[in-house]
């Protein structure tokens, strides 16, 4: 069970930062929140979606075609758990190395897009003003991380839920022979 929790954990958070990896080096934080928020998770969804082939592969590999519902949940939640920490190893690294300016740049950027929306002052103020506590809790590397998780580990344990349910199997398969 390790290799295929390890395994579908390190590709899969591989795969979640790797659209902000890509759209920071393409776009360079130069596209709408929307579209960034929507890539991004769309990315997390596709990553987790290795938590089905993990829980299957266990499944039917490992554990004889059988597999309840809590056992296909704890394979399921060790694999968002892994692919989660790779995330967050990641955005870490990244934030405290080579961006350690990203909450000065989001504030812009969301600074530029409340003015295009012709929004009132004081919804700008209140923006900002909440950005600018979230970039004093960025400066704590545990808070950091926890907030980190917060955005990505939701995502993996609603995937995990569903491919539990979906995956678990109480019965022995019957084998056919022709």
């Amino acid at each position: 069970m390790k290799k295929i929790v390890v395994t579908c954990g390190i590709i899969g958070g591989l795969i979640s930062i790797g659209w902000y990896i890509f759209s920071v080096q393409v776009f360079k934080l130069d596209m709408s929140m929307n579209a960034r928020l929507f890539f991004g998770y769309a990315s997390m969804v596709l990553a987790f979606s290795l938590i089905f082939v993990g829980v299957k592969n266990f499944r039917d590999n490992y554990n004889g075609g059988v597999i309840s519902f809590g056992g296909a949940m704890k394979v399921a939640l060790l694999i968002t758990a892994v692919a989660s920490t790779v995330y967050v190893g990641v955005w870490l690294i990244d934030y405290y190395f080579f961006t350690p300016d990203y909450m000065e740049k989001y504030a812009a950027s969301v600074l530029a897009g409340l003015k295009a929306s012709h929004a009132n002052q004081a919804r700008i103020d209140k923006e900002m003003a909440q950005i600018t506590e979230y970039a004093k809790i960025y400066k704590n590397p545990f808070f950091n991380a926890l907030m980190t998780y917060a955005e990505i580990a939701p995502v993996g344990i609603v995937i995990s839920l569903i491919a539990a349910l979906i995956l678990k199997n109480k019965s022995k398969p019957i084998k056919v022979n022709i």
